[in-house]
């Protein structure tokens, strides 16, 4: 049974409960948190009114969602977190049931193939983008993973949208059935959960539908 309680506010300030979650058990879940922090201004990014991109949560909101009652006793976490905020991530990890044993990276690439230095970064430009990987039990990955490198390099589109390279990866390493939370853009085959996990919602914030329209990180037919 799921928790009661605990309401969530989504990309698209709608208000999601936990209750909301799809039924398990999944043997694979895959998170795209939106990530509260503060920057040197003092002002919330991204949910600042002049970037109007999304609304946030915190670290200990985010770790209290009820994710354990919906896994598999043996299953698998990807879990994109931002390089300031890989503490929290491992917080969220714990939260949620999954020891912390490795990461994914995105490593954001111009037309030309060099690295997209348009990222943010109060110290470092970011050109990177972690996914932490937890597991569930003593579930290996299966046996693509042992050839699979932990890299992805892809051109960026829309604003905080991932790339869907990392969907065929986790469906070769990792079981099923899939769970894509706080999901923007879903997925054949997989449940979702979200304000914007339905097909018919347009995520928020700005839209760019021709950027990156010419690397491979292009929607997957449905």
């Amino acid at each position: 049974m799921l928790r009661a309680g605990g309401a969530a506010t989504d990309h698209h300030g709608v208000v999601a409960t936990a209750d909301d979650l799809p039924p398990g058990p999944f043997g694979t879940v895959l998170a795209d948190p939106p990530w509260r922090f503060v920057n040197r201004t003092g002002k919330v990014a991204p949910e600042h009114r002049r970037l109007s991109r999304y609304d946030t949560m915190d670290a200990k909101e985010i770790a209290a969602l009820p994710v354990a009652d919906v896994m598999a006793g043996q299953s698998h976490c990807y879990l994109w977190v931002p390089n300031a905020l890989i503490a929290e991530g491992l917080q969220v990890l714990e939260g949620w049931g999954f020891a912390y044993k490795s990461m994914l990276v995105w490593a954001k690439r111009r037309k030309d193939g060099g690295p997209d230095g348009r990222g943010v970064g109060f110290y470092f430009r970011n050109v990177t983008e972690p996914v932490l990987f937890g597991v569930r039990g003593k579930l290996r990955t299966a046996a693509a993973g042992r050839t699979q490198v932990n890299m992805i390099e892809t051109r960026k589109r829309e604003h905080s949208r991932k790339p869907d390279e990392l969907y065929p990866i986790i469906e070769a390493c990792s079981p099923g059935p899939y769970l894509e939370l706080f999901a923007r853009y879903p997925q054949p085959g997989w449940a979702s959960w979200g304000a914007e996990a339905d097909a018919d919602v347009v995520p928020r914030g700005r839209q760019y539908p021709a950027y990156g329209s010419s690397s491979a990180g292009t929607q997957r037919p449905r």
